[in-house]
């Protein structure tokens, strides 16, 4: 039986630990998809983890995710670790954490709130819980749930 493995990436990002059937939603909220992208993205899906359990994976070449698509990332998948590669070598790991105040990234689901409305006003949400989360709009107080297909 053959066995294929993922190359080590020079350069980039490997988010690990993501939910299990989330690297697709991973992939599309940061915007690896279609033809803008320009390195090397490498996804598993459903692989055994160490501590028995199953998970995703995304490796992007050359490339660093800025502050905003790790929240996104949070959002979706509060286990997610990061590993920063430089030169073949992991410069810096953490676990991405779900921000107090949610600005700019999530649309509200309420179709009648001002941020919905053609208003000049940015979507800015209060986590009332982390685990489950549960998003608060400052401006409608809709509470939201399940957030993945409202990620801006």
């Amino acid at each position: 039986m053959k066995e294929f493995k993922v190359t080590p990436i020079r350069n980039g990002t490997v988010i690990d630990h993501i939910d299990v059937g989330m690297a697709l939603k991973v992939l599309r909220i940061i915007g690896l998809k279609g033809e803008n992208v320009q390195s090397t993205v490498s996804m598993l899906m459903h692989v055994p983890s160490k501590k028995g359990e199953w998970k995703d994976i995304v490796k992007i070449e050359d490339r660093e995710l800025d502050p905003k698509e790790l929240d996104k990332v949070a959002l979706i998948s509060p286990n997610a670790t990061i590993n920063i590669i430089r030169d073949y070598n992991v410069a810096e790991k953490f676990i991405v954490e779900v921000p107090e105040i949610v600005r700019g990234i999530v649309r509200c689901q309420n179709p009648g709130c001002v941020t919905n409305l053609m208003e000049p006003v940015e979507p800015e949400f209060v986590v009332e819980s982390k685990k489950p989360l549960l998003l608060r709009c400052i401006y409608c107080e809709r509470l939201m749930s399940d957030v993945s297909d409202y990620l801006i």
